[in-house]
């Protein structure tokens, strides 16, 4: 067999804004195979890249710099390279920016740390005490344990193991300092499935059985038990030795989701997301990176751990917007996690009591295959849902919670149960103004109005993170004791709740009082064991939780989400509102959910209120069609940026007349963007719509290749937009 020759020279992708690799060569003695992680040099540094392949031979070799080190850690798999490739290729990002996204763990390239341990081997001092004895009998099984293990087990002093250890009795060995991570139990007993979810999880097995790809829309109500499902086919890829990815929104939803996986499979799975410690961080890439992760749990990033063997991606709440990355590299996690299903050709599976149009589309049109589970498990039954007209059924002057509500929240209390009030809108009041003169206080950076969080008494910016306290007097005209709070928050509504139920107890939820996942666990907890009474939340609340005594929500402001404007106002107002009302009713207990509206003809409310979920999907897919709007047309939003006014418009302009004409694109703008001040920056905003058809890349291309971005613009370009601020 002819020995194959190693390659002189080899690309190497660098995790910068960089377009392609750049070759260096390989000095004798070194393997630089693809996928190796490797350190060259660059200008005066030294920087971690990956090698992406051979040289391109582009280079005179002689010119070529050498490659300095390659790291002592499993290759990137050859998926995620081609993952990382056709990503910068779809959003048009550098490749290098797009690999920088499968390298969140710098700590985990460099040489593990490492413990001594001790082993038993056959060798006995001459004198054994019984202390000594007991060491023996315990360390007979084999394990490596450290002296402080050895001592404790045994019930000595460090002495007597020390004394074992000098006598030739107990041998050092190196073991890793990280935790290991535990084995999932494939062969543990899951819950009893009704006839229905047992159908579902049989064809669920069947697909990861078939070993190719397949993408399948989990289409369950509230409460059907579609986790439950999707653990069986968790179950059959683990059976068959691969590895499995579970993405999840939000952080929030991780602690229930742990004690659920944790019930079925005696274990936890590893997490993925921001709120981790750089050791956790470093501990998991290795574990995935080395296949000793067998399940990951965790926020969009996770989909750039480098799995050697991953088998299913599992996408829950797949509709969510938070699983669309909007700063740096944009992309939608569920529509990237089908890809890399496709790469890898695997199944994934993407689940939902609401589903997203595009996954419903994809579905009717038998892309996705659809798996229905239209019935609530067990003796729970699907809530009613009223709405309570506010323009017949008002609230008292300075109240925000009509009568009807508030008398049906007395009686869930009478009857021992939990309630819930849910509105959107963190903080205490939306806008602070001068009732003398009607100044808004504003944002200094942000074209944006300051939001009150009374309970921290400071004005905040939402959108750049920007505080200040509450002023005494108005900044404009300098009246005192003038300024008001102008709508609620939930700090306001939870307000009006203490007021009105001064015996009941009360817990706010939202991202400004709970952060990380061991306040989200605390708090739901306290939920489940009935130490709440009465939940005043934003979003956090809205999906994933099993509140057994919840039976009455109620909606604050149902009409808020319709305010948005963008081409998915109504369908993600009807997803929260559904998911929002999925919360109660889901045991034994009848679910009660009142939504407060200004607008209770309006189609997502008539929709919610007769149960017709399908047939709203079904108007707002044929209204999108007809005007071309995704899933049915492609858009891209195109942001210019500067923190000189002028010359954002003046680029903007010059940008316009270099949009090239094609059949089949139009191209909008430019004008102010909603938020057309944010961070001090001046924005305008392009939209490009596009029929199905069209490379919207290529054209895409074809424009910004003739612009030449001066460094004091900023041009930011989304492919497929969820947000039009």
């Amino acid at each position: 067999m002819p020995v194959k020759t190693l390659p002189k020279s080899v690309s190497v992708l660098i995790p910068l804004a960089l377009p392609a690799p750049y070759d260096y060569e390989v000095p004798d003695g070194l393997i630089a195979e693809p996928g190796s992680y490797v350190i060259v040099p660059l200008g005066a540094q030294q920087i971690l890249g990956v090698v992406w392949g051979e040289g391109t031979g582009e280079v005179d070799p002689k010119r070529l710099k050498p490659i300095l080190e390659v790291l002592d850690v499993p290759p990137m798999p050859e998926v995620l390279r081609r993952f990382v490739d056709w990503l910068a290729a779809y959003t048009l990002n550098p490749r290098g920016s797009v690999l920088r996204l499968a390298i969140r763990a710098p700590g985990a390239l460099e040489p593990q740390r490492m413990r001594t341990a001790y082993r038993l081997v056959d060798k006995r001092p001459a004198r054994m005490t019984p202390a000594r004895q007991r060491v023996v009998d315990t360390a007979m099984d084999q394990f490596a344990r450290t002296t402080r293990e050895l001592a404790e087990e045994a019930g000595v002093s460090d002495g007597v193991v020390r004394g074992l250890v000098d006598a030739g009795a107990l041998v050092p060995v190196d073991l890793p300092t990280e935790a290991p991570f535990p084995t999932p139990d494939v062969a543990a007993v899951s819950k009893s499935l009704s006839p229905e979810q047992q159908a579902a999880a049989t064809t669920l097995r069947e697909r990861v059985d078939a070993n190719r790809f397949a993408a399948i829309l989990l289409d369950g109500v509230t409460g059907s038990g579609k986790t439950e499902v999707y653990f069986e086919a968790v179950a059959e890829a683990l059976a068959q030795g691969r590895q499995v990815l579970i993405l999840l929104p939000e952080i929030a939803l991780t602690s229930q989701f742990l004690e659920r996986f944790q019930g079925r499979f005696h274990c936890r799975p590893a997490e993925w997301h921001s709120e981790l410690s750089s050791r956790e961080r470093t501990r998991v890439w290795r574990g995935v990176a080395e296949g000793r992760a067998r399940v990951v749990v965790g926020a969009r990033s996770a989909l750039f751990l480098p799995f050697p063997e991953l088998g299913l991606i599992v996408v829950d709440e797949e509709h969510e917007a938070a699983f669309k990355q909007e700063e740096g590299v944009t992309y939608h996690a569920r529509d990237m996690a089908v890809v890399r299903a496709s790469l890898g050709q695997f199944p994934i599976i993407l689940s939902s009591a609401t589903p997203s149009l595009e996954s419903a589309v994809n579905a009717e049109q038998g892309r996705y295959e659809r798996i229905v589970l239209p019935e609530r498990h067990g003796v729970a039954e699907l809530p009613s849902i009223t709405a309570i007209d506010m323009r017949t059924e008002p609230p008292e002057r300075g109240r925000w919670l009509a009568p009807r509500l508030v008398e049906e929240i007395a009686n869930a209390l009478a009857a021992g149960e939990q309630a819930m009030l849910f509105l959107n809108r963190r903080g205490y009041a939306p806008l602070t103004l001068c009732r003398t003169c009607g100044h808004r206080i504003e944002c200094p950076q942000c074209s944006s109005w300051l939001v009150e969080h009374r309970f921290r008494r400071e004005l905040v910016c939402h959108h750049c993170g920007y505080s200040a306290p509450v002023p005494k007097a108005c900044p404009s005209c300098g009246a005192e004791d003038s300024l008001i709070a102008c709508g609620p928050g939930v700090e306001r509504i939870a307000e009006e709740v203490a007021e009105r139920f001064p015996e009941a107890r009360l817990a706010v939820l939202s991202s400004d009082n709970l952060r990380g996942p061991q306040s989200h666990e605390e708090m739901f907890r306290a939920i489940e064991a009935r130490e709440v009474d009465i939940i005043v939340g934003t979003q956090i609340v809205a999906k994933g939780h099993h509140f057994p005594w919840l039976t009455v929500v109620g909606v604050v402001d149902a009409d808020l989400g319709l305010e948005n404007g963008d081409l998915r106002a109504a369908e993600r107002t009807f997803q929260l509102l559904q998911q929002v009302a999925g919360r109660a009713g889901r045991a034994e207990r009848p679910g009660r959910v009142f939504l407060q509206t200004y607008m209770p003809e309006h189609a997502v409310m008539r929709a919610l209120v007769a149960g017709k979920r399908d047939a709203f999907l079904k108007r707002e897919a044929e209204a999108r069609e007809r005007v071309g709007l995704p899933p049915f047309g492609r858009l891209v939003g195109i942001v210019v940026s500067s923190e000189n006014a002028a010359f954002a418009q003046k680029f903007a302009r010059d940008m316009a007349r270099h949009a090239p004409q094609a059949e089949e694109v139009s191209v909008l703008g430019p004008a102010p963007a909603p938020l057309a001040l944010l961070r001090g920056r001046t924005r305008l905003r392009f939209l490009v719509k596009a029929t199905r058809n069209v490379n919207i890349q290529a054209y895409m291309q074809a424009w910004l290749g003739e612009m030449k971005v001066p460094a004091a613009i900023r041009v930011s370009v989304d492919i497929d937009p969820y947000s039009f601020l």
